[in-house]
């Protein structure tokens, strides 16, 4: 679910980025440029934290080549998952294209419009795990992951000590002891942003919620499989839970007026102590503009809340972030073999700059990761499942109906239980 506005990316040394570039030519000193051109679409804008990580491995890429170069567009988030789906179905597709796993991409390749690429992992079996594979359909592996962002509280350490907070919450009710704490201190819990546009990181944090109160199986079996209905008494608690953090009044007040950049100036400047999001924000605390110490912010695991069938070690996220290619391309093959190359680079990259958890192998000098990536990929290790979120998971129709149920929700429009009565009634409807 990289739903990710515009994040400022860290920036690594000038020396960390020349012995990446150690051996490559100029490819400047062409004095013409006939070689084929590869295409590939991303949401890697020049602000997304990713954006510095492609660009740097497409480079990297484009200076060794003689046949073959690749030229990047990049669109925004919001704009980037319109356009999709509309370009799969008038076959106008580039030769390689970012895109989520799960059911945000099930119709693509429905369409008969991706290329399998079992044939090409083989070469890449041993760098990279089956077990972030997520881009599987009927078996068959369709997409090339490269990093493996999970949901986790991030927090202000000195937010927490101005409320007397001496240890970060494990379960629900300390979580909500905490809440009381900074309240009573003056400072905003929880931040989100509410949004129209942002309603994507309103869903961060319910998604967390009901995983650590349903499981990840269960979770996974109602909104993919539709076994079970989403109207049961796990799902009334978990949405109950949210709904409480905002009646009260653990929730910035202001966040539906806020987009999730604001929301994050918040948070850098102690205003509020809390934000549930995406791992990719580790490296944003050590970005000068963003705020002065990096130490004082650090994470945790969202609470469990219902210990029965949640774990701290079950986590909203996974290897959704995937380059699938296109089965038309003038150069599948070709196009193939440079998306596995550019996934493995974008991987190394990305950790090193601390804007995700590598989904390949780390075979490398890693002693330039900052701490708070670093802590997260050790704690990706430990995890016990991984779930994708919601609006990755669900095919588009129950994501669209889901997201606007949710901030239904917020707005108070609907209540918890009407809430469920409408997610059950979309899930049990035929696709």
């Amino acid at each position: 679910m990289r739903r990710f506005g515009k994040i400022l990316a860290f920036v690594l040394t000038a020396a960390l980025f020349a012995g990446l570039f150690a051996g490559c030519g100029a490819e400047e000193n062409r004095p013409e440029d006939d070689r084929i051109t590869i295409t590939i679409w991303t949401i890697a804008t020049e602000g997304d934290a990713f954006h510095k990580p492609f660009t740097e491995a497409i480079a990297e890429y484009n200076r060794s080549q003689d046949k073959y170069k690749v030229v990047m567009e990049t669109f925004e988030n919001d704009q980037y998952k319109a356009k999709l789906p509309i370009q799969v179905k008038a076959n106008q597709l580039p030769d390689i294209f970012y895109t989520w796993a799960g059911g945000f991409s099930e119709a693509f390749v429905a369409s008969g419009k991706v290329l399998e690429l079992d044939s090409f992992y083989e070469k890449y079996r041993d760098e990279l795990p089956e077990s972030k594979l997520a881009a599987r359909y009927d078996g068959k592996l369709y997409g090339i992951p490269y990093v493996t962002p999970i949901s986790v509280v991030f927090y202000n350490k000195q937010a927490f000590a101005a409320a007397g907070i001496e240890a970060t919450p494990t379960t629900y009710d300390e979580w909500i002891d905490c809440c009381e704490k900074l309240k009573a201190a003056g400072i905003i819990p929880i931040g989100n942003a509410a949004k129209s546009d942002n309603s994507w990181v309103l869903a961060m944090l319910y998604d967390a919620v009901i995983l650590k109160t349903v499981g990840p199986e269960r979770l996974a079996k109602v909104l993919t499989d539709k076994e079970g209905s989403y109207n049961s008494a796990a799902f009334i608690e978990g949405t109950e839970a949210f709904r409480r953090f905002i009646d009260l009044g653990y929730m910035d007040p202001r966040a539906g007026m806020i987009n999730n950049d604001q929301a994050l100036e918040k948070l850098y400047r102690g205003e509020s102590a809390m934000y549930v999001t995406g791992s990719w924000m580790a490296g944003l605390f050590y970005d000068p503009k963003n705020c002065e110490n990096p130490e004082d912010f650090d994470f945790f695991p969202v609470p469990v809340i219902n210990e029965a069938n949640a774990s701290a070690t079950d986590f909203m996220g996974g290897s959704a972030d995937t380059l699938m290619v296109n089965r038309y391309s003038e150069h599948p093959e070709e196009a193939a073999e440079i998306a596995f190359l550019l996934a493995r680079s974008v991987s190394r990259r990305s950790y090193l700059s601390g804007a995700g958890t590598p989904a390949w192998n780390v075979d490398y000098d890693t002693s330039a990761v900052l701490p708070l990536p670093k802590k997260i990929a050790e704690t990706c290790e430990g995890a016990t499942s991984f779930t994708l979120w919601f609006d990755t998971l669900m095919v588009a129709d129950d994501k669209d109906e889901y997201l606007k149920n949710l901030t239904d929700l917020y707005n108070g429009t609907i209540d918890a239980r009407q809430f469920v009565r409408n997610m059950a009634e979309k899930l049990s409807q035929k696709r």
